[in-house]
């Protein structure tokens, strides 16, 4: 297939409307089911609403025991030294110091003779593109500096600051005055700036970081370096890599059957400065780490997002990312997915990358950032009409099985992001505001709450998982903060409908009547210092 990009929004017509419109119309009817079955039958109603209900604890369930096997992995690796078995890889045998080496490593020592590409840590380069539109020195210095203190050598790095044209003279010297100062630090450094109103292009990151891919590939072929050796990860500015992500990426590209047909996802982790982000933006934060340590016992449903990896040469063959959509990162992951014919997987690895959790200037300000956000990420339901199209519309080699059920996935996926919450707290008393004399109809409140209580043991677990993942507290918030960490949860029904359905329903209404996102809606970013000063920067200087 070679025909990439999503359709214009002109030209999206027929079948492609169609899917457009389907998970709004099943999250909105399946929101009504409970209230359409009472007045059928509330027998009926009372099945759906316990069934639905038994599904969503057995899979709460689940998600628990994922949530520490999750964070064991996590702790594991994190303490392992992954330049030393990059070493091994090196030798195709155990060499050097005596340290920890998993049993999984042994075997990947045994199948390196088997691999189609031979890889070495030492023969890859790593290009890191960080993307910025018009955050603070305070945001972007911290990430540069967390890339130059990983555990792994620098002049093997290529730096590529990505920024945004239309976002004035401040940001361009900002980012040249940052280039200046640790481009010597580097094997190679630039700044590329992305002109504004290119044809065919919407305002996103997507276009931005395409920009500086092609510029990156310009690079590559000058100073003679082969494509398929260098690993390209995307950052946002405030992206800050742990130390063994290199080296572990390094050695995750080496091990592998396939490297070059797939991208390589890191653990977002939003804790950069969970602790002075306001109580609901904390919940929400610590609730997305959990979900993407989770992710990584899933390996089968894993998908792009935010910051992820992925081979220059296959980035090349592909255009680099859409500049077309406003959710470049999980579309990522379709793209190369119908690029290959289906020959395409994501592998999640256990080392984080820690971001910023959502704080603006001023309460009010970091809610409404924070809904634009969720509304982005929900978007996500735009690709189920471009996995349809290009999967059962135009000619490719997938698998059909697959697509079907990735597409199946997908699609479930996205409606019960819209639903889910609203069923579980609010079907169950229908059925008896409707029909307050039906014994079953009064008993399905009750029955609902003791299912919930015994759910109550999942949601301590993965309470627990959250606040060890915490950072430490810094020391200008005083110690009742901790405390705050751990009441903070009251909130959670909140946070999960206020920020999760209604942002779900809002992104697929959208799609739905053709108020499509096509714009990236850039958060603003407030920043506090040791000092406990804040520093704010714009949201988007463009708009």
């Amino acid at each position: 297939m070679t025909d990439l990009e999503i359709p214009f929004e002109k030209d999206r017509k027929g079948h492609y409307r169609f899917f457009e419109i389907l998970p709004g119309a099943l999250s909105y009817g399946l929101i009504l089911l409970p209230l359409i079955l009472t007045f059928i039958s509330v027998k009926a109603a009372v099945f759906f609403v316990l069934f639905y209900l038994l599904i969503f604890f057995v899979r709460s369930l689940a998600y628990s025991s994922r949530a520490i096997a999750g964070y064991r992995t996590m702790k594991h690796h994190m303490k392992l030294d992954w330049n030393s078995l990059g070493a091994d890889l090196e030798a195709g045998k155990p060499v050097g110091k005596k340290i920890e080496r998993p049993k999984w490593h042994y075997k990947n020592l045994s199948r390196l003779h088997l691999r189609e590409h031979q890889f070495t840590p030492g023969k890859l380069t790593h290009a890191v593109i960080v993307a910025t539109v018009n955050e603070s020195r305070e945001v972007l210095e911290p990430t540069i500096q967390a890339i130059l203190g990983a555990d792994y050598d620098p002049k093997r790095m290529i730096l590529v600051l990505a920024y945004e044209g239309r976002a004035g003279k401040g940001t361009e010297e900002r980012v040249l005055e940052l280039l200046e100062l640790y481009k010597g630090e580097f094997g190679h450094a630039m700044a590329v700036k992305h002109p504004a109103d290119v044809p065919g292009e919407i305002v996103g990151k997507g276009s931005n970081i395409t920009c500086a891919g092609r510029a990156l590939h310009k690079y590559l072929k000058k100073a003679k370096i082969d494509p398929t050796t260098v690993l390209v990860t995307s950052l946002d500015s405030d992206n800050r890599p742990d130390r063994s992500y290199f080296a572990a990426l390094s050695y995750l590209y080496c091990v592998v059957p396939k490297p070059l047909r797939a991208s390589y996802q890191p653990l977002a982790m939003y804790t950069n400065n969970i602790w002075d982000a306001p109580t609901m933006m904390r919940v929400i934060a610590t609730g997305n780490n959990l979900f993407y340590i989770v992710n990584t016992q899933r390996p089968h449903l894993s998908r792009n997002f935010s910051a992820h990896a992925q081979p220059m040469q296959a980035l090349i063959e592909m255009d680099f990312w859409s500049t077309r959509t406003v959710v470049e990162d999980g579309h990522q992951f379709w793209r190369s997915y119908f690029k290959y014919d289906g020959d395409y997987r994501v592998y999640p690895f256990s080392i984080p990358i820690y971001q910023d959790a959502v704080l603006a200037d001023g309460y009010w300000r970091t809610i409404k950032a924070q809904f634009v956000q969720l509304r982005r990420w929900t978007y996500g339901a735009s690709d189920i009409a471009y996995i349809a199209d290009k999967g059962f519309w135009h000619k490719n080699k997938a698998p059909k099985a697959d697509v079907l059920a990735k597409f199946f996935r997908t699609l479930e996926g996205h409606v019960t992001w819209a639903t889910g919450t609203l069923l579980v707290y609010f079907a169950a008393f229908i059925p008896p505001l409707l029909h307050p004399q039906n014994l079953a109809a009064n008993e399905l409140p009750l029955v609902v709450s003791r299912v919930q209580r015994i759910g109550i043991a999942g949601l301590l677990v993965s309470l627990y998982v959250c606040l060890v993942t915490l950072p430490p507290r810094p020391a200008r918030h005083k110690r009742h903060r901790s405390i705050f960490m751990l009441t903070q949860w009251i909130f959670l029904p909140v946070t999960s409908i206020a920020f999760g359905s209604l942002a779900a329903l809002n992104s697929q209404s959208r799609l739905m009547f053709k108020r499509y996102l096509s714009r990236f809606d850039v958060t603003e970013k407030a920043v506090r210092t040791t000092g406990g000063k804040t520093i704010t920067t714009q949201a988007d200087p463009g708009k």
